[in-house]
């Protein structure tokens, strides 16, 4: 028999918590969390900005749901929108950057990588999620620190404020994503990062859409439940370069092409396969990878 005592070990979720809300609640609880976006951001500044001189405060579109949501709240006090071209995604998400940033009267940067996919994986082969960090690292992390050159004048005095749309609640590697941060990492050094969604749900999300209704939406978000502006397989889920096949061909016919290039470079199976899901993941995380996730079903049975 259950003691009615007991403390109750079953805390729900965030999730859970908010899908019990009303709708009258779940406005009341976005506004709120809205004030607290523009919070976290003015805080990333005073509290790691000192006396440091913020050169330029930039939004992170991919141009997937989040990313929108995010930008449309803060396109109003950031200098720029910035989109890393991966050389392996989906152009149609890419000139939906470019048409939304275009109709807010935001200025975009879009960076490419010093190296494109394609030569990266000739030379190394399709990453999984063992190698997904260094994948991260070439093409996007330093097209982030590119744009952060391009903008500051004096490397000790200069920052630039990123503002990244990573949720706690959307996988386990996210759960402890601070609010704001300066990151460790040398090649994005003179830089501070903000995360005002951290505390945001994806029904706060859809909340936030449903309360502004010129929040534009991504299709290739709406048929492949992802942006598709990084399509490195990393990740890849089970079928899912014949989902990517059956809405945009053109997008599976290149990676079916790199996949003979890769081969015909000599590369072993299984790295000469975009997909292969081999290895262990890496539990580091990059400040725009907000919808790649590791579970049992993107390894292995010997690594699950």
């Amino acid at each position: 028999m259950t003691d009615p005592c007991a403390p109750d070990t079953e805390t729900p979720t965030p999730s859970e918590v908010v899908a019990a809300l009303t709708p009258a609640q779940r406005v009341r609880r976005v506004l709120r969390l809205t004030e607290q976006a523009h919070r976290i951001v003015t805080d990333a500044w005073e509290i790691h900005g000192q006396d440091r001189n913020l050169v330029a405060t930039c939004v992170l579109f991919s141009g997937g749901n989040d990313s929108t949501v995010l930008t449309h709240m803060m396109r109003r006090r950031a200098d720029y929108a910035v989109h890393c071209n991966t050389t392996i995604g989906i152009e149609a998400t890419r000139q939906f950057v470019r048409d939304t940033c275009a109709a807010w009267d935001l200025p975009l940067i879009e960076k490419f990588p010093p190296k494109t996919y394609r030569e990266l994986v000739i030379e190394h082969g399709f990453p999984g999620p063992g190698h997904h960090w260094k994948m991260f690292q070439r093409i996007k992390e330093r097209q982030m620190a590119y744009v952060r050159n391009e903008l500051i004048r004096k490397r000790g005095t200069d920052r630039v404020l990123y503002i990244a749309g990573r949720r706690r609640s959307e996988s386990a590697r996210r759960v402890s994503v601070p609010l704001h941060e300066v990151p460790r990492a040398h090649a994005l050094s003179s830089t501070i990062f903000a995360s005002p969604l951290a505390m945001w749900t994806k029904l706060d999300m859809n909340t936030y859409r449903q309360m502004h209704g010129d929040v534009p939406v991504n299709e290739v978000s709406e048929l492949l439940h992802m942006s598709g502006e990084c399509l490195c397989g990393a990740f890849a889920k089970d079928n899912e370069l014949e989902e990517i096949r059956l809405w945009f061909p053109e997008v599976a016919a290149e990676i079916d092409a790199l996949q003979a290039e890769v081969k015909a470079a000599g590369i072993q199976e299984p790295f000469c396969r975009w997909g292969h899901r081999q290895g262990r993941p890496s539990k580091k995380t990059g400040a725009l990878c907000t919808s790649c996730e590791f579970t049992e079903g993107n390894l292995r049975p010997e690594l699950a």
